[in-house]
């Protein structure tokens, strides 16, 4: 068979696994769903919707205008309810503007949304949904009327697609978007698929000593990249990088190997988390990844600090003994900084791709005792 023939056939094995279905709705309708809990938005993503007050104007003004509003997709699962697999900003948006969106557990209420003026309509600066106050000014209710009858696009992924088809399609929509972080959509792969690993991938980005470690901003913090630093110490430490791929796209495949594997070790690994940020958080604390001088650490948080400190110790921490060895560790993280493999690629310039192969290697044996 020739490999345009080979290419055909898995084209065609492939099709089998999106099966798809497409109507347009209108806002109402939708809107209605929701209350009927019969269209779901995992409330782990509702962490996720923060879009300006700019976006979300612009998204109403879009639908008063008649500009094409990009399709909603959902998954629809056997008993026939839908989850929302990628919209969500657009559904939120509308759910606040009508103040339909429900509260979650840990996660700050919305308030109300108020328009602003926009460049075609500036007019629309104060409009809300529904007057309560009495300088508020409500929506005409032509308007409201022509919202609610106006239609959206829903692309519906059926229940008898492959058992990877709702996160697929999220991640291939998602993945470099303009709202959700390569580690957002990670995390939304796993809450769709097993929300344990999830909880788990959560519950290490929270330990005390890991938190003490990392000096981040608080947009960092947003953007789930203490959860990115948490698989990039388990992509390190348990699996192969090849240069081969981007260092976003091995870790798409390390979560989906994770998800897939049924005899991963979970309890292990976590152990191992703890006892190695344990150890680095008392030797070193808020220090442990910025750069050293030669006198003292100092500067930023830096990833690269993060990858030769954690796996070089994780590979070598049975040959320590914490704390009878907290000095020999300082100064093997010291001198670190002054090693002309490290400095030549962390230095600027450098990236991932061409870092990792060679700093992984030489840190394992750095930290040798």
């Amino acid at each position: 068979m020739s490999k345009q023939d080979r290419l055909l056939r898995e084209i065609e094995e492939k099709k089998t696994e999106f099966k798809t279905d497409s109507y347009p709705m209108s806002i109402g309708e939708l809107i209605n769903l929701h209350k009927n809990d019969e269209l779901l938005i995992n409330p782990d993503f509702q962490r996720y919707f923060r879009w300006s007050n700019t976006q979300k104007t612009k998204l109403i003004e879009s639908i008063l205008l008649g500009i094409p509003i990009p399709s909603i997709f959902v998954f629809q699962r056997e008993d026939g309810i839908w989850e929302v697999v990628d919209g969500l900003q657009r559904i939120s948006t509308l759910l606040q503007f009508m103040s339909e969106l429900p509260e979650v557990e840990d996660v700050p209420k919305k308030d109300r949304l108020v328009l602003e003026g926009t460049k075609y309509l500036p007019h629309l600066e104060g409009m809300v949904w529904e007057k309560k106050n009495d300088d508020d000014i409500e929506l005409p209710s032509p308007l409201k009327l022509h919202i609610k009858r106006s239609k959206l696009n829903l692309s519906i992924i059926l229940s008898d697609s492959g058992p990877n088809a709702k996160f697929d399609v999220f991640q291939r929509l998602n993945t470099g978007g303009s709202y959700a972080s390569d580690q957002e959509v990670r995390n939304s792969v796993m809450i769709m698929i097993k929300k344990d690993t999830f909880t788990w991938f959560k519950k290490l980005s929270n330990n005390e000593d890991f938190k003490n470690t990392i000096s981040l901003s608080e947009r960092l913090y947003d953007e789930q990249y203490p959860m990115e630093l948490v698989l990039r110490f388990i992509a390190l430490t348990e699996y192969d990088y090849t240069t081969k791929k981007e260092l976003s796209d091995f870790f798409d495949e390390i979560v989906e190997t994770i998800l897939e594997d049924q005899q991963f070790d979970y309890q292990g690994i976590e152990s191992r988390f703890n006892n190695v940020f344990e150890a680095i958080n008392n030797v070193l604390g808020e220090d442990a990844f910025k750069r050293y001088d030669g006198t003292k650490f100092k500067g930023k948080f830096l990833e690269s600090a993060f990858e030769a400190v954690t796996v070089g110790l994780s590979e070598n921490y049975s040959k320590y003994t914490f704390p009878a060895d907290n000095e020999i560790f300082k100064e093997k993280v010291q001198e670190l900084h002054n090693e002309a493999t490290f400095q030549r690629y962390t230095g600027s310039g450098s990236n991932a791709r061409t870092r990792i192969p060679k700093i992984i290697p030489f840190t394992k044996d750095h930290f040798d005792k």
